[in-house]
């Protein structure tokens, strides 16, 4: 690599990580705001529309290689879990009432769940520090949920709906670690965004979900999750992924509840009592505890 050529790669690993938590976050309080003005299937429908139809004149430009045999299946399997599982049952679980703060703290459990059961699916010992990452973490979660319910109770409904949402996010993970392909990213997202469209529209049209308010209250949030969310961010996490910048990546997934309920107060008026936010803290360092190395890890 030539000496002009690090500082330039120096540069952008040190940005984009704070870019990408900071669009990762938000995506959940503005979700929120688009679903005042739309609805789930609909919503996703004319986001992955719009998000499939910039990949394809990305695609024309760059003319990515095609992947090859069961890459295409492997590539739209994880395409369905994140763009129709994860995202669909998010959607719904705000519409149910779900905070955005809270969603964002379930779902955020993702890295827990991958750290304990990846090394299971593999064959291999779990540590006990995961075991007791992933409890901590299950107890803040469930600690912000209790601190919340004298002042805004979640709905049931919500709740099992964002624990779906996780269950549909770990699964794609533990795809991608078994079966990942390392198609280039243009042609890996237009699959995964046209799977998506080829199931949220016809959902869509079957349950009467096309009714769009088109004002700016929903235009504005539907260009960020759009460029924002599907585009840039996710390129920023295949990118830091494929530079090497797991741990890191990994990492970024403690600030996201904390923040997201930051911007979630800001922009919706979601209330975060103080027990919460210590509760919210034992989660956080659960999930901490859950993806650092172990010392056995660290040794290899």
């Amino acid at each position: 690599m030539s000496s002009a050529s690090k500082p330039s790669s120096n540069a952008f690993l040190t940005v984009a990580p704070v870019v990408f938590l900071l669009l990762w976050s938000a995506g959940f309080p503005v979700s929120k705001l688009a679903l005042e003005y739309s609805q789930p299937m609909g919503l996703l429908a004319i986001r992955y529309a719009l998000t499939a139809a910039v990949l394809l004149v990305l695609f024309a430009i760059l003319r990515p290689d095609l992947p090859r045999g069961m890459a295409w299946v492997h590539v739209a399997v994880v395409g369905f879990c994140i763009q129709v599982m994860y995202f669909g049952l998010n959607y719904f679980s705000l519409m149910e009432g779900t905070s955005a703060g809270v969603l964002a703290l379930i779902t955020s459990l993702q890295p827990v769940l991958v750290s304990a059961l990846a090394p299971k699916l593999l064959g291999e010992r779990v540590s006990l520090q995961r075991w007791a990452g992933l409890a901590l973490g299950l107890t803040g979660t469930v600690g912000v949920i209790a601190a919340r319910s004298g002042i805004e109770t979640d709905s049931i409904l919500g709740l099992v709906l964002a624990v779906g949402a996780l269950i549909g996010m770990t699964t794609a993970i533990l795809y991608e670690k078994r079966h990942g392909t390392g198609v280039h990213p243009v042609i890996g997202n237009l699959i995964q965004y046209a799977v998506g469209l080829l199931f949220c529209a016809p959902a869509a049209w079957v349950t009467d979900q096309y009714h769009y308010e088109w004002t700016w209250g929903l235009i504005g949030p539907l260009l960020y999750l759009v460029l924002g969310n599907s585009l840039v961010a996710i390129s920023l996490l295949i990118a830091l992924t494929r530079a090497g910048e797991v741990s890191r990546v990994s990492s970024l997934f403690f600030f996201v509840p904390p923040l997201a309920a930051v911007m979630s107060m800001i922009l919706l008026g979601e209330p975060m009592p103080p027990l919460a936010w210590g509760a919210m803290l034992i989660s956080v360092i659960g999930v901490a505890m859950a993806t650092r190395p172990t010392q056995n890890e660290a040794a290899k």
